[in-house]
């Protein structure tokens, strides 16, 4: 006779935790390969997403002020510069991914000189990879910087695409490790 086994709630939430996590793989894979294709649309999206937080957080603090009814005005100064920074962010979004992409170069720039600095200083294997790290995030650096600030939304979007990409890939590891030891 074949044994009857019962699924329990443990079983249940673990086996919606691998289903949920390949989802949110797949979802974040489809966003990595359109910011590596279509950067410059991933970056305007991911300006508006930073607006639209300073937005509605402006509009729930503004209500907070507002229902407490008080004659002191500090309240309200919170809530006015995250929606003028929203207006800022929505009205002017080239100058907004400018100065991202200027400190993105900036940090690529900053990186690639310290990992070939620290490199001198080592004796093994790692002294080339820590050297190439280095020219590769400074070369980086100077396309992005002579490419500023017109490259900016794209940097930003490719960014952004490989990082979603490569966490999407590793959700899907994940979700077929956890499956392979949870049957």
């Amino acid at each position: 006779m074949p044994k009857v086994t019962r699924e329990t709630s443990a079983q249940r939430i673990n086996l919606a935790f691998i289903k949920n996590t390949k989802a949110v793989g797949i979802v974040m894979i489809i966003i990595g390969i359109l910011g590596i294709l279509v950067p410059n649309l991933i970056g305007l999206a991911f300006n508006t997403y930073v607006g639209g937080i300073f937005l509605i957080s402006a509009i729930a603090l503004a209500f907070n002020a507002w229902q407490y009814k008080t004659q002191d005005m500090s309240l309200w100064f919170k809530p006015f510069i995250l929606m003028a920074l929203a207006l800022i962010i929505f009205t002017h979004p080239a100058i907004i991914l400018s100065v991202l992409g200027l400190l993105i170069a900036i940090y690529f720039l900053i990186s690639g000189f310290s990992a070939v600095v620290v490199s001198f200083g080592l004796n093994s294997s790692a002294k080339f990879f820590s050297l190439l790290s280095g020219v590769i995030s400074f070369i980086l650096g100077v396309i992005v910087l002579t490419n500023w600030p017109f490259a900016s939304a794209w940097v930003i979007g490719l960014i952004i695409g490989v990082t979603f990409l490569f966490d999407g890939i590793a959700l899907l590891s994940i979700s077929n490790q956890l499956k392979k030891t949870h049957s």
